[in-house]
């Protein structure tokens, strides 16, 4: 029997980075520029416009929220009403900025695209970049294809990254320092199933240690245990582009999907939305 999503909120232009904090969804809505809260009755507070577009989304430990801004390559905060750049990535990166998790600590993990992926770019290994609370960022891995969502394991020691264009969630341990060792392939996507080629763009984590991976080139959600084992899917009308696990029980699967990521067409049909599916097991770790 095919699960059935219901639209919680739609006609947007394209969303990503969801994340439940304080009891309601937030999101970034790409070609607005807005970054935007939805309560579960699809009640909507546009929190704040960004100069550029709003990418990953996170929050300090004294509740200052981040924002990943993707086209100028900075990390910003927004606190008590005030905008502000919180660190130039743009010297560590060469192309658009993305995803973000921030740990407990209040240390920001950022991916990039690494080549210009809609401009025809030729696909180029890229890094993941480390910004401490008050200190320049740093990168702390590298040769990385398109590093995208990213989830941290409730115990704070384990990160783990989707690189979309390889097919792959890459876990690494984390140090006390935040940097990163022991890289390892968590899962390949690329042999999950005959015939079947998913890749991972936004992802979240659950109680169980399975992570739930957005997957746009085949319109739909996979839970995906470590060592690639496919556990559940739930099909799409529209692309997959990220998931986050939320509600009063935490066991509500919010989708972002689009028809298309191409700006024009994003702001000329607005087809993005958010769709929400429950599911048994309930969100962990962060974001």
């Amino acid at each position: 029997m095919t699960k059935q999503t219901e639209i919680l909120i739609d006609g947007l232009t394209f969303t990503e980075g969801p994340r439940w904090h304080e009891n309601r969804l937030y999101f970034s809505d790409f070609f607005t520029h807005q970054v935007i809260a939805v309560d579960t009755k699809g009640h909507k507070e546009n929190i704040i416009e960004t100069p550029y577009q709003p990418s990953g989304l996170g929050w300090m430990p004294d509740g200052t929220m981040l924002i990943v801004s993707m086209n100028d390559r900075k990390l910003m905060k927004f606190s008590n009403g005030v905008l502000s750049e919180a660190a130039d990535l743009s010297h560590l990166t060469t192309f658009y900025c993305n995803d973000m998790v921030v740990d407990s600590m209040g240390n920001a993990y950022i991916g990039n695209f690494g080549f210009d992926l809609h401009g025809g770019g030729e696909l180029k290994p890229t890094n993941l970049i480390l910004v401490r609370p008050g200190e320049e960022p740093i990168e702390v891995a590298n040769q990385l294809l398109f590093p995208n969502g990213t989830v941290i394991t409730a115990d704070g020691k384990t990160l783990i990254i989707g690189e979309t264009f390889g097919a792959r969630l890459t876990a690494f341990d984390i140090a006390e320092d935040a940097t990163l060792t022991n890289r390892r392939v968590w899962a390949d996507l690329s042999a999950i199933e005959e015939g079947y080629a998913p890749v991972p763009d936004g992802i979240c984590l659950d109680r169980e240690g399975a992570i739930w991976v957005a997957s746009p080139t085949t319109n739909d959600v996979i839970r995906v245990q470590e060592g690639g084992i496919l556990l559940d899917k739930i099909e799409l009308s529209n692309s997959a582009f990220a998931c986050m696990l939320g509600g009063e029980e935490g066991n509500t699967l919010f989708i972002s999907t689009a028809k298309d990521s191409q700006k024009e067409n994003c702001l000329k049909e607005k087809s993005a939305r958010i769709e929400t599916i429950k599911v048994d097991v309930p969100r962990a770790g962060l974001p």
